[in-house]
């Protein structure tokens, strides 16, 4: 009997369901719904830096696509669904009451943005996370930022959960624990009534909590009481274990099998991350760096536990065991903001066809909506064939990338993003080409950050919207890094990697390494190096690096 599992990839804007044949991955039915609530900007402060998420968009988005895919597959499908495995964004936790509750499910805190999720990028946190780093090399006891890089961040758990307990009493009070996006989906779809019985992904904890078995767990109630008598008692209230992406978390509930029109047998897989499970997905593999190329990009490298040894990589995103392929080590890095500088750069230029425009008396009215959107619908696409035409080294115009503040190497989100090399004679296409390559030697630097850290690269793994969208980019950052980067075919790899961990989880094949075997769509595509631009771009990269460290003292 054909045997059928589920993917769900909870993303920024939306969630999309996958659900696909176990043994070959060959796609049955697929759909995708955006968060009502987000979609209006709700909850959000763009010029302080915070993104919040409701609970309720996750709920009913997720009831939505599921009830969606199972439309398109068909019932028979449905009925040999035999697990679901969850990837989110991270690290993305919420207030939550003793049951499991996030606190934006009460009344109370209904409209509360402190009680709801806090996105992965929301940066309101930034003053906790230079505590947490001061902290760590100075208090005289262990280091517990020695697997996240040396550096916390300010996109991460712990920091976040202190600016919150800091800014708003009423949730501190209410406030019992917290828990990731990617631990909160599979307790709510096993009907989990206690936050002590919900597993804690692996992924989550050792990448963004300092999770880390040497300490036994989480780090120790001293260092937390003086980092801010706050956290007193809250490490109890947590978690010490962790699970795996290939562990069962339990068997969907009676009402949510009735929901969805699912089986009640149907296991739940423990959670992860989007670019870990995306990782999976796009068929990662020992020393190959696998890039998810979006709003920004993760990256994300597994190595043998018995080649890594015991190699403290310096400025990245964590190193954890089993955190991407149980059994090796994941080491995360990425950038805070790529195609995000892009969409800025697009909106800038837009901005009199949203502002000037629906003024303008001399256009007939019922046309001026028609102007604006097919200029936002076709401005990407014109200035990528105008920006391909531009001589880089004559343009003269350089740029970094750190709208969004700097993921890696070196976490700091304190930093901003500039453009130099301006005079009179330089257009738009020029300054997005300067962008572009801003954003590719951005990805230069962390490849360069883990070799020079030991950790060799043996090639490039492309996935995400970017990779199937521009051609453009996608030549100007191979061009950068001098290496091939091969595209992944599937379209929607994370989805697919979640699909893949419930494929072990059900027990229908031994590990990962063999569900990707079966599973995988390989790639569509491979990007090659021209040796002409490799060449120009050594001496652009190295004023890259100088411009960066020219922010760097200008911000201290």
């Amino acid at each position: 009997m054909d045997k059928y599992v589920m993917g769900l990839d909870f993303g920024t804007d939306s969630v999309r369901a996958l659900v696909v044949d176990a043994r070959t991955g060959e796609e049955a039915g697929t759909a995708v719904s955006y968060y009502k609530r987000w979609s209006n900007n709700a909850y959000c402060d763009k010029l302080r830096n915070r993104f919040r998420q409701h609970p309720s968009d996750y709920i009913e988005s997720m009831e939505e696509v599921i009830k969606a895919t199972i439309s398109q597959a068909g019932h028979k499908v449905a009925d040999n669904i035999v697990a679901i495995s969850v990837d989110t964004t991270g690290s993305t936790p919420v207030a939550v009451d003793s049951s499991g509750t996030p606190l934006s499910l009460h009344p109370d805190f209904a409209s509360n943005p402190n009680a709801m999720f806090v996105l992965w990028k929301d940066h309101t946190s930034v003053k906790e996370a230079d505590e947490i780093n001061a902290l760590a090399t100075s208090w005289g006891g262990e280091n517990y930022t020695k697997y996240e890089g040396g550096i916390y961040s300010s996109e991460w758990f712990w920091a976040k959960i202190l600016h919150i307990l800091r800014q708003d009493e009423a949730v501190r009070k209410a406030a019992y624990s917290w828990v990731e996006h990617c631990d909160w989906i599979p307790a709510l779809l096993t009907g989990v009534r206690n936050v002590h019985d919900i597993k804690r992904s692996r992924c989550a904890a050792g990448h963004k909590a300092m999770w880390h078995p040497d300490w036994g767990g989480l780090p120790g109630e001293p260092f937390l009481c003086k980092l801010d008598p706050l956290l007193a008692g809250l490490r109890d209230r947590l978690y010490t274990d962790t699970y795996t992406a290939d562990m069962v978390f339990g068997n969907i509930s009676e009402e949510w099998a009735r929901r969805l029109g699912l089986p009640q047998q149907v296991k739940v897989g423990v959670g992860a991350f989007d670019a870990h499970l995306g990782a999976v997905g796009g068929e990662i593999k020992a020393y190959h760096l696998s890039k998810v190329m979006g709003t920004s990009t993760c990256d994300m490298v597994v190595a043998p536990r018995e080649d890594f040894g015991n190699k403290l990589v310096r400025g990245i995103a964590g190193q954890v065991d089993g955190s991407i392929i149980p059994g090796m080590i994941g080491l995360e890095a990425g950038q805070s903001g790529f195609g995000d500088v892009y969409a800025w750069f697009r909106d800038l230029l837009l901005w009199p066809a949203k502002d000037l425009l629906p003024s303008l008396k001399e256009i007939p009215e019922g046309i001026r909506p028609r102007i604006a959107e097919s200029m936002s619908a076709s401005i990407m696409d014109r200035l990528s064939k105008a920006a391909e035409e531009t001589d880089p080294e004559i343009s003269g115009v350089i740029a970094v990338d750190w709208f969004n503040g700097r993921r890696t190497p070196d976490a700091n989100h304190s930093l901003r993003g500039a453009i130099a090399g301006i005079n009179l004679g330089i257009n738009a296409p020029a300054v997005f080409r300067a962008l572009v390559e801003a954003t590719a030697f951005g990805s230069k630097r962390i490849i360069d950050r883990f070799t020079e850290e030991g950790v060799r690269i043996d090639g490039v793994i492309a996935l995400g919207g970017i990779p199937k969208k521009s051609k453009f980019v996608m030549q100007v950052v191979t061009d950068v890094l001098n290496m091939p980067i091969e595209v992944a075919r599937h379209e929607q790899t994370c989805a697919l990697g979640s699909a893949m961990a419930a494929s072990v989880v059900a027990g229908i094949h031994p590990d990962f390494a063999t569900a990707q075997q079966k599973m995988g769509h390989g790639f569509e595509k491979t990007y090659t190096p021209r040796p002409e631009f490799a060449k120009k771009y050594v001496k652009l990269y190295n004023r890259y690096c100088a411009l960066g460290e020219m922010i760097e003292q200008i911000s201290k």
